[in-house]
């Protein structure tokens, strides 16, 4: 395996309470794996993985208060035709180890979540039962992240929600960092995890850039 990307320990850093200095700046690093590109915002501070150059990022003025999510510079970073994601909240909590609550799923693959998961992610592991299914998988910058899908959403999802990641969460060897993605509006989502030990780090967004 090559060495990590330097975004990572960014991540593992937040998910040990440290983050980067309260400035308003904005860092740039180099381009994600697989084509993709990310803006990452933590409390006053952003950090762009991109394969433009320092200059033309700092050119368009965005700043470590927000702008660095605005959609003008985001689409800046993607090109008139590349792919931007949703905006999303990043959680992050520690794997509880021990016996794997959660069988692996081996007919999913034309599921969105895992198509979605296998588009952005590499190894890509699929568990879950009557209550639905998660992705556990290496994200950006080399993380772990998980994400969830519930079968039944009626009725809030009888809290099948909170259940199924708690499960997940043995999946994950005890005390090692585990990253979610989840969009602010997902409101049932962003309250399972949550409740499930998940603390917020900042916010993300992952683009795949058409420049020419």
């Amino acid at each position: 395996m090559g060495a990590p990307h330097p975004l990572l320990p960014y991540f593992l850093a937040a998910a040990d309470g440290r983050f980067p200095p309260v400035d308003g700046k904005v860092t740039v690093l180099p381009p994600l794996a697989g084509g993709l590109e990310c803006s990452v915002a933590f409390t006053g501070h952003a950090v762009v993985a991109t394969a433009l150059s320092e200059q033309a990022v700092h050119a368009q003025e965005p700043d470590g208060f927000g702008g660095s999510l605005a959609p003008d510079f985001l689409r800046h970073l993607a090109g008139p035709k590349g792919w931007i994601d949703v905006v999303d909240v990043t959680l992050t909590a520690r794997g509880t180890g021990g016996p794997p609550r959660l069988p692996a799923v081996d007919d999913a693959d034309d599921h969105p979540r895992v198509r979605h998961a296998r588009d952005v992610r590499t190894d890509v592991e699929v568990h879950g039962d009557e209550r639905g299914l998660i992705t556990l998988a290496v994200g950006l910058a080399g993380r772990r992240e998980l994400s969830i899908e519930l079968r039944d959403v009626q009725d809030g999802g009888r809290g099948h929600g909170r259940s199924l990641i708690a499960d997940a969460l043995s999946l994950v060897p005890q005390g090692e960092p585990v990253f979610a993605a989840v969009s602010p509006g997902n409101a049932r989502s962003l309250r399972a995890f949550l409740a499930c030990g998940f603390t917020p780090i900042g916010s993300e967004v992952l683009l795949r850039p058409e420049r020419g």
